[in-house]
C-alpha cells in the first residue's frame, strides 16, 4: 500500500503483534488493505517517536492506533505528549487517541481468553504439550501460576501461537486491547 493511500497506521512492537491483527481482521472480515489500514512493526516501543513523528500530525498525519504493555505506559504518554497528542495524558486519554494497554503483554491477553484448559488443549494440538510439561518442572516456573507459565512458555514462539489464539478464540472472547484498536482504525467495524 503506498503511503498516499494511508488512512490509518496501528503500531505495533513486532511481527507477532502484527500477524495477531491481520489474523483478527482476516477472521472478522475486515479488509485492512481495502480500508487504508496498514500495521506497522515498530521494532520496539523504544522506537515509539520516530514513528510518531514520521505519521502524525508533523508527518503524513494519517490516524494513529496501537498496542502497548502496560509497564511501557509511561513511555507511550511522553512519546505522545512530545508529538503533539496533548499533554498530562492518562490512560483513558491514551485509549481515546487509539492506544490500548495490555496488562502484561499481548501473548498474557490472549491466554488469558483462551484460559488454561483451552491453552493445554492447543498445545497438544501441536504437539507441544510435553515440552510445556518439562517447561513447568523446571525450577525457576515451578511455584508460578500456569497462566504465567503458559505466557513465558509461549515467549518465543508468539508468532505462531498469536496466530493460532487468535483462529481458536471464540470471536466473543477477543481481548478488548485488540478489539478496541480494531474499532478505532475501522469505526464501520464496530
Amino acid at each position: 500500500m503506498a503511503e498516499t493511500e494511508l488512512r490509518s497506521i496501528v503500531l505495533v512492537e513486532g511481527p507477532s503483534d502484527r500477524a495477531v491483527f491481520r489474523a483478527l481482521a482476516e477472521r472478522r472480515g475486515d479488509d485492512l488493505d481495502g480500508e487504508g489500514v496498514s500495521i506497522v512493526t515498530m521494532g520496539g516501543y523504544g522506537n515509539l517517536g520516530r514513528f510518531l513523528e514520521k505519521y502524525g500530525p508533523a508527518g503524513l498525519g494519517v490516524r494513529l492506533a496501537g498496542l502497548y504493555d502496560a509497564p511501557e505506559e509511561p513511555h507511550f504518554q511522553r512519546g505522545l505528549e512530545r508529538a503533539g497528542f496533548g499533554s498530562g495524558l492518562t490512560r483513558a486519554d491514551l485509549e481515546a487517541l487509539g492506544f490500548y494497554a495490555c496488562d502484561a503483554d499481548l501473548e498474557d491477553e490472549l491466554t488469558r481468553a483462551m484460559g488454561p484448559a483451552a491453552m493445554e488443549e492447543l498445545l497438544a494440538t501441536q504437539g507441544e504439550l510435553s515440552a510445556f510439561r518439562t517447561y513447568q518442572k523446571q525450577p525457576a516456573h515451578r511455584e508460578r501460576a500456569i497462566e504465567t507459565q503458559l505466557r513465558g512458555f509461549l515467549w518465543n514462539r508468539k508468532l505462531k501461537y498469536g496466530v493460532l489464539l487468535i483462529k481458536a478464540l471464540d470471536v466473543d472472547r477477543v481481548p478488548r486491547p485488540l478489539a478496541a484498536v480494531l474499532a478505532h482504525v475501522l469505526p464501520a467495524a464496530q
